[in-house]
């Protein structure tokens, strides 16, 4: 099978996660880690990352395989990749680096490419995107540029693209499918939190109210700590878990602070508590620790091989069971485990989209 050719915007620690990643498979001869070692016949050795855009002025011109461990990026190594000749190229900043982002990234005094152009000399299926949270500007740039372009777009970020009904018609107009939105984590606070919520509801439980709370050192929390930033952020999280049950659950989710020494550590607190037979109460309270950009790559690894499967297909417009499953704000919210069953529908082909 060809290779999937996939351009990424953003190379910050998720991207670096995901490109150490493929490439790491390349190199084992085994799979571990992964929910599904192969997708359509294809593994993630069949990946291949053909171009790139950042703004920082520590990665932009280098090769891909020195910029995702250039600049603020902090999240542990776990492969290095050979040099894959393919040099990250200047996109625009427009809103993509806030307040706090600005006092440590210094934007490259390079010219801005032309994306869309650039995405079809590379030969790009599918174009990620993986800008920090609040770029709304710029986001809805690359999606633009990947229509274009005539390449499928995964938006990895909450901004609101591929649950959004205008770009949902946008995508379809254009012949191409669209997935997202926000990614959710191979086991990550959202899809943790989800998942205890909708296990109580299914065993009786009321549930009366919840929080979840998440701290990081890296420049995804850096960012965040703008707070008008986060609007969408909040929203996603939020509805993937008020979804879990039919009634209004007082909920309250979001990052709450930036621990400079926790690098790509996320630290997550859940608590929950409800009324189970006779009106007893119960109380639940997690502690998560993870390496964040991991838990992305993982997931992504998914939805790349899934698009090219729908590129294949010729489907266009927004990809429901692929969203469900691997998004925390996809077009149709549903439950982990119903989601998982459509999206292997999806892949055998027993669900158009």
């Amino acid at each position: 099978m060809a290779k999937i050719r996939l351009a990424i915007a953003g190379l910050g620690n998720c991207a670096s996660a995901l490109i150490q990643g493929i490439y790491y498979y390349k190199k084992k001869g085994e799979i571990p880690g992964l929910t599904f070692p192969e997708i359509g016949g294809m593994t993630p050795k069949d990946i291949e990352i053909v171009a790139a855009f950042d703004v920082d002025e520590k990665k932009v011109g280098k090769d891909v395989s020195e910029a995702i461990f250039s600049g603020m990026n902090n999240t542990v190594k776990i492969f290095e990749p050979p040099k894959l000749g393919v040099k990250v190229m200047k996109g625009p900043v427009l809103d993509g680096l806030g307040k706090y982002l600005s006092e440590v990234i210094r934007p490259s005094s390079e010219p801005e490419v032309d994306v869309a152009q650039a995405l079809r000399d590379a030969g790009a299926d599918m174009l990620a995107n993986y800008l920090p949270v609040g770029s709304t500007r710029a986001v809805q740039f690359y999606a633009s540029e990947a229509i274009r372009a005539g390449v499928g777009f995964i938006n990895a970020m909450p901004v609101f693209i591929a649950s959004n009904p205008e770009w949902q018609e946008k995508f379809t107009n254009a012949g191409l499918p669209v997935a997202g939105d926000d990614v959710m984590s191979q086991i990550g606070a959202t899809v943790l939190h989800k998942t205890l919520v909708k296990l109580l509801v299914d065993r009786g439980v009321r549930v009366e109210e919840t929080y979840q709370l998440n701290v990081g050192g890296d420049t995804d929390f850096l960012n965040m700590l703008e707070e008008k930033r986060l609007k969408d952020k909040r929203e996603s999280k939020t509805s993937a878990v008020r979804a879990m049950a039919d009634y209004e659950i007082p909920t309250r989710i979001g990052p709450s602070d930036y621990i400079p020494f926790l690098n790509n550590d996320k630290i997550c607190y859940i608590w929950i508590k409800g009324r189970y037979f006779g009106g007893v109460p119960v109380k639940i309270d997690v502690k998560l620790h993870v390496v964040d950009a991991y838990n992305s790559a993982g997931i992504m690894i998914d939805a790349v091989r899934g698009m090219k499967l729908a590129l294949e297909r010729g489907i266009s417009g927004p990809l429901i069971s692929l969203s469900s499953y691997c998004f925390k704000h996809p077009p149709v919210q549903m439950p982990y485990n119903e989601a998982k069953k459509a999206f292997i529908e999806f892949v055998e082909g027993k669900r158009e989209r």
